[in-house]
């Protein structure tokens, strides 16, 4: 088959790799425009751009592929069939159903859970025990479109986003060329989505970083994990704000947890409880306590949580706080 792919970061990059390395034929590859980045700003590629130039693929990069001259190009290229991976743009109709097989995407859930830009976020955020990956035809809605193949994996309770990130992107890229050889073949299956099981998963906003040390310590534990190692969750220690990058639940330091006051026992949500040796801070939360392994102060590195204990001269009873 003649086949256009479109994507953009590191997770689309996995699944173009394995397709270039399957042996199909690859017109080229559509990808969004060079965008600045750094502290200089400097025009970065993308993952799949750099990928594709690797492989002395074509890349095109229009800022909308709706556009009359995308689409020309588009109908001159004529491929049998379309494979969209995280690529940021809305997909016109021309292209979903202009090829011979279509449009086909690789999504980061087990849809018809969590359609929408952040499947793999809010199934951590939810402390989901398993996700996986869809292929899928696509259509016009978003992540309505016939399943075609799917594959479970567990979710590690202390796994971060960065980890879960990457090895989906690998079951995706193994999964496309599968579905990819099926599809060629006519073996593909095509099964309707349950619309009444969907549930979505929008961009998380930029209050969700907040840390609330009013909920459960599993729930924070678990916020924590989403925002791991990018944007990272925030707290604040004397108006200084801290990205807080690894935690573990905790079952040590109940019985600091004890009684109305400082003096004897339960703090209130947010205070450092104890300083614990090797290990990091113990912090209050709304139903038990959290230790806090790795923190990032602004304009620092990623540091245990000990490292910045000392050079901050962090104690017990300190207060952790939302902006």
């Amino acid at each position: 088959m003649r086949i256009l792919f479109m994507g953009t970061p590191c997770f689309a990059g996995v699944s173009l790799e394995h397709l270039v390395q399957s042996g199909h034929e690859l017109l080229g590859v559509v990808t969004q425009p060079d965008r600045p980045k750094g502290r200089g700003m400097i025009l970065q590629p993308c993952e799949v751009k750099q990928i594709a130039l690797k492989h002395q693929l074509p890349v095109w990069q229009p800022e909308k592929v709706a556009t009359p001259e995308f689409l020309d190009l588009f109908h001159r290229l004529n491929p049998d069939l379309v494979i969209v991976v995280a690529f940021g743009q809305k997909i016109p109709t021309e292209i979903l159903f202009g090829p011979k097989f279509g449009c086909i995407n690789v999504h980061g859930s087990l849809l018809p859970k969590y359609r929408g830009a952040a499947p793999i976020q809010w199934s951590i955020l939810n402390g989901d025990p398993e996700t996986g990956v869809t292929t899928m035809y696509m259509d016009e809605g978003w992540d309505t479109g016939d399943l075609i193949y799917q594959e479970r994996t567990a979710i590690g309770p202390d796994e971060n986003f960065a980890c879960l990130y990457d090895r989906l992107a690998e079951i995706g890229g193994r999964l496309l060329v599968k579905t990819v050889q099926d599809i060629a073949a006519g073996k593909a299956p095509r099964i309707k989505q349950d619309p009444s099981l969907a549930t979505l998963a929008p961009k998380l906003k930029a209050e969700q970083q907040q840390i609330n040390w009013s909920e459960p310590a599993k729930k924070i534990h678990n916020l924590i994990r989403t925002l791991a190692p990018l944007p990272g969750a925030e707290t604040y220690l004397n108006n200084e704000r801290l990205k807080i990058m690894e935690t573990q639940i905790s079952t040590d330091g109940f019985c600091l947890y004890l009684g109305p006051n400082l003096q004897g026992g339960k703090r209130e949500p947010g205070t450092i409880l104890q300083v614990v040796k090797k290990q990091g801070l113990l912090v209050a939360c709304g139903d038990g306590p959290l230790l806090i392994t790795k923190m990032q102060p602004a304009g620092k590195k990623v540091m245990s949580a000990l490292e910045c204990a000392n050079g901050r001269c962090l104690q017990c009873g300190m207060l952790f706080c939302k902006v």
